[in-house]
């Protein structure tokens, strides 16, 4: 399948360049429902197969509790790729938009699904956390630090937690989102609607729209900020995987 060779392409490129898989590594794939996650995981089983450092495979989703979410289709998947998959069910809906109200919801809940990811992660006995961030999310990241904090800044390729001893991999982040939609759609991959009432109304919704009118005009304008980020060494970005305080953590789960 075209749509697969090219995105074990580019996760190799990027695991290769930063390091990001070792010998005897365990990994787990935060599967949130989305097509980025699910491809994610397939192109890792798939690369199991001949990557030169071996590594084992599970899968972990934070149920935030929204009631109706049906999580049936990326259980009888995982089984069906051999993977192990757990769910961490949270109440983190109900702390978010019941009991807190935030008028930053995004923020929190990326906080507390971390958290429980990374709970989870433990208990699976995983020293790693593969993330579908891709090479479009990073550069819409790179613009939102710009436009709303007024610093220079992204979250980082490989993101090492000492004091949990797990570290933080995302692959993707030389894949187009469009080689991901054509891989979901080429493959069949399982994909769980979101029912959370701010998405496609969020901050980085509208960047995304902003970066692709300015892309269409302007082709390769997601790569030239990545290699921009690399060649400034920004966050990471085109440096050793380095230890990062949990703090530091730019909210996008």
């Amino acid at each position: 399948m075209k749509e697969l060779q090219k995105l074990l392409s580019t996760v190799r490129q990027a695991s290769d360049r930063y390091g990001m898989i070792d010998d005897g590594d365990r990994i787990a794939v935060g599967l949130s429902g989305g097509k980025d996650s699910a491809a994610l995981l397939l192109a890792l089983r798939k690369m199991q197969q001949f990557y030169p450092k071996k590594y084992t495979l599970c899968a972990v989703t934070a149920d935030l509790g929204f009631p109706g979410t049906d999580w049936e289709p990326l259980i009888r998947w995982c089984d069906e790729l051999g993977v192990e998959y757990r769910i961490a069910r949270t109440q983190i809906a109900q702390i978010v938009f019941g009991e807190r109200r935030e008028k930053n919801p995004c923020s929190l809940c990326a906080k507390l699904r971390r958290g429980a990811l990374m709970n989870e992660v433990s208990a699976m006995g995983a020293g790693k956390l593969a993330l579908g961030h891709h090479l479009d999310d990073a550069a819409e990241t790179f613009m939102m630090t710009l436009m709303h904090e007024g610093r220079i800044g992204c979250y980082s390729p490989v993101t090492v937690y000492a004091d949990r001893g797990i570290s933080m991999i995302r692959p993707l982040i030389y894949t187009h989102e469009k080689d991901i939609k054509a891989l979901v759609n080429a493959a069949e991959l399982p994909v769980v609607k979101s029912l959370c009432p701010e998405d496609g109304h969020t901050e980085r919704e509208e960047m995304k729209q902003l970066l692709r009118g300015f892309d269409r005009e302007h082709r390769g304008l997601y790569k030239r900020i990545l290699g921009a980020m690399e060649r400034r060494q920004i966050d990471g970005w085109g440096e050793e995987p380095a230890l990062q305080n949990p703090d530091s953590f730019h909210n996008n789960f």
